[in-house]
């Protein structure tokens, strides 16, 4: 037997609150758990603990790569870990210069900003 097409979808495009909050429950929240990579664990590590012993920030880190690799998750551990707020944004979101001026002067000291797919970031805005 073959159900009649009812052109309702099975999955929703945008992620509801109940799989954002899933997705949160399942991320690795300490360098520990974050599967693979030991090499960036270990160095990433060394340096977080280094400014943590200092009582100073953390260095600008980059990471980069394809997509599910982890950048987010580390982004979340970085600022887990340094015990300090980590804001979000994206490169496509960021449309002005003033718009990351707006952003960063927005910042605590010692907060992680991570931006997510920085090389679709405006050209004007680079500059």
């Amino acid at each position: 037997m073959v159900a009649a097409d009812t052109g309702a979808r099975i999955a929703a495009p945008d992620a509801g609150e109940e799989d954002v909050a899933l997705d949160f429950s399942l991320r690795p929240r300490t360098l520990g758990e974050f599967v693979g990579q030991e090499r960036l664990k270990r160095v990433l590590g060394m340096s977080i603990e280094a400014a943590r012993k200092r009582s100073e920030v953390l260095d600008h880190v980059l990471f980069a790569g394809p997509p599910g690799l982890g950048k987010t998750s580390l982004a979340h551990i970085i600022a887990r870990e340094l015990g300090v707020n980590l804001r979000v944004t994206s490169g496509p979101a960021i449309e002005r210069a003033g718009d990351l001026a707006a952003i960063v002067a927005d910042l605590e000291k010692g907060d992680v900003l991570f931006i997510d797919e920085i090389h679709r970031l405006a050209r004007v805005v680079e500059e």
